[in-house]
């Protein structure tokens, strides 16, 4: 069989079968065509979910006449001239494809005005002739794209399409990304002669980006969203996360302004809400990562739903950090039982057997002992699903709930101290307490068939001890990406005269002129923000003078809850179990309390 060059029919409606999938990928091309034409408007009318009509209309910069038959042929783009410009693009098409390959599997007509010409013209296509017919047409500044029947001459197509009603809710999805990727864009989507969505022009500033996107994804994830920014060395992630993931949320990324279902962004955010909860969770996100267009390849898929990335690993790493650093600064409440340590120390405690403060299976699996962690704050509004809504707490409850399992000041280890000697006829050697690890660092303690809580937090400090008397420093993490902190004079001589003993927390600080440069941080603050662990040590009021318990304590103090969960503290966890004086003292800042309220109050 001899080699032939396709027909330039063929050749498109082969091009057609990679970049026009559905009607959602047709609105896709010819929204990004409206705004690479600078369009502030645009208008999108579908008639039976895009079987029937698709209708862009723009106010963008419009085609010439001399150009409207150039642009319905194939490889015809303004966006690109030379080699370079292929290596660092800027604008959303590039392959000049889109419209050939849609014109030769519809009907479509173009009318386009330039605001320099005086008249309009329109050009006409259908798939079945190549041909392209100009004539004069009444139209305003901007295009009008029209594609009627689509897949009309290619059957086999058509019948792959689905119903209107799920058309047309793959083009409003579409439509809701686009939305979110240009705030200060008008658009307007109809249905069957009917207005489904109008989303109106805002701000580029925050409360802009916030009523968009309360529009575009709900007020729920407009309320409760975290908001991230992050930015190092030519990266930058800005965007809005929150953990609590249903179907109706959503989970967009935009590359340089470019809409992404991009597996190694989504890798990264899973890893780090794996991490944080121990459990394979997908947040609900939208978020923005700009990086240099010359180390990003966007010309790697047909519809361009992926890009790559010149230093993958890199970009991976980085994003990982920045939502570990936000879901670690994250606040959160546990709800817990209303027992202050006082209490605890005289409430008459029956015996319960051992077997009864075993977790289950599943509990072992999750690592959580009946209930589950729920944000503070104005957070959860009325909006929230039932499911995730926080149950209503008093503000005395959660004072002391917050002073039981969360505070770790002075005067909490001296309640705890005051719990011991009050009582020291419940406490006994080591070797018969039993643990129960919780979540966020509590424990469970059974001494003698009597349930003690305690926390992990309260033997860091022996812990790391003994640590020093082994090596020279406690362990630490080398962050991916060195954090800059710009500090005053004073600022800058209170860190270097603590130097030494950081250095033996973990630290790698570089002190430079009006900054310090954070390198490396310890393993129990890595998930935490440097800035913030710098300031911090700033407000700790150390001296070079204080103690190495001094520091020590500071460091347990400043531990986020979420490292008591990762995979660090787990393995180093099985050591401390087996070691006697760690368990003594777990068991001697424990306080007793009865488990029938303890349960009770769970469920509250």
């Amino acid at each position: 069989m001899s080699i032939a060059i396709l027909p330039a029919r063929l050749a498109n409606q082969i091009a057609a079968g990679e970049v026009v999938e559905r009607p959602a990928s047709v609105v896709k091309e010819l929204v990004e065509n409206s705004l690479d034409a600078g369009a502030t408007r645009i208008r999108v009318d579908i008639e039976r979910g895009g079987h029937k009509l698709i209708r862009i209309t723009d106010n963008g910069s419009g085609i010439v006449k001399d150009e409207l038959t150039l642009a319905l042929s194939r490889h015809a783009t303004s966006k690109l001239k030379t080699l370079d410009d292929l290596e660092c693009i800027n604008s959303l098409g590039f392959r000049g494809e889109a419209l050939a390959s849609i014109s030769s599997v519809s009907r479509l007509t173009l009318k386009s005005k330039p605001a320099q010409q005086n008249e309009a013209w329109q050009a006409f296509a259908e798939g079945r002739d190549m041909a392209v017919q100009v004539q004069p047409t009444a139209h305003p500044d901007g295009t009008t794209i029209e594609v009627k029947d689509l897949f009309f001459n290619t059957p086999a197509r058509r019948k792959f399409l689905r119903t209107e009603k799920t058309e047309f809710n793959h083009i409003d999805e579409l439509l809701k990304r686009i939305a979110l990727s240009r705030f200060d864009i008008a658009i307007t989507l109809t249905h069957n002669a009917k207005v489904v969505r109008q989303y109106r022009p805002v701000s580029a500033d925050d409360a802009g980006a916030v009523k968009r996107i309360a529009q575009v994804a709900g007020k729920g994830f407009a309320s409760q969203g975290m908001h991230l920014q992050s930015g190092d060395q030519g990266l930058y992630l800005h965007g809005w996360i929150m953990p609590q993931h249903t179907q109706t949320e959503p989970q967009y990324t935009y590359v340089n302004g470019r809409m992404m279902r991009d597996k190694l962004i989504l890798h990264a955010i899973r890893q780090a809400f794996e991490e944080h909860t121990q459990q394979a969770q997908v947040p609900a996100f939208v978020l923005y990562l700009e990086v240099d267009p010359r180390q990003v390849d966007v010309n790697v898929h047909p519809a361009k739903h992926e890009v790559r990335f010149h230093q993958a690993r890199l970009v991976h790493d980085f994003i990982l950090q920045a939502v570990q650093q936000l879901v670690a600064s994250e606040q959160t409440l546990i709800p817990q039982p209303s027992i202050s340590p006082a209490s605890a120390a005289h409430s008459d405690s029956p015996a319960y057997p051992k077997s009864q403060l075993r977790p289950s299976p599943d509990n072992q699996q999750s690592g959580q002992l009946m209930g589950t962690a729920s944000r503070s704050g104005s957070s959860y509004r009325d909006s929230a699903p039932a499911s995730t809504r926080a149950h209503p707490v008093d503000a005395q409850r959660i004072a002391q709930a917050n002073q039981f399992y969360q505070g770790i000041s002075e005067v909490q280890a001296h309640e705890f101290n005051h719990v011991a000697e009050s009582a020291p006829a419940e406490h006994v050697a080591a070797e018969s307490v039993s643990l129960l690890p919780l979540t966020d660092g509590h424990c469970a303690v059974s001494v003698q068939g009597q349930l003690h809580l305690s926390h992990w937090r309260q033997v860091l400090p022996l812990a790391w001890q003994q640590q020093l008397e082994a090596e020279a420093q406690l362990s630490s993490r080398a962050l991916l990406l060195p954090v800059r902190v710009a500090l005053q004079d004073k600022e800058l001589a209170c860190l270097q005269g603590l130097q030494s003993w950081l250095s033996v927390l973990g630290f790698d600080i570089q002190l430079e002129k009006q900054f310090a440069m954070v390198k490396r941080l310890p393993s129990s603050l890595y998930a935490s923000d440097a800035k913030r662990v710098i300031e911090q040590i700033l407000s700790a009021q150390l001296t070079a003078e204080s103690s190495q318990q001094d520091f020590l304590t500071w460091l347990a103090a400043s531990t986020p809850s979420n490292y008591f969960n990762g995979n660090d503290f787990a393995t180093w966890q099985t050591q401390l179990q087996n070691t006697p004086e760690i368990v003594q003292q777990l068991q001697q800042k424990a306080v007793k309390i009865e488990l029938s309220q303890y349960v009770s109050q769970l469920s509250v």
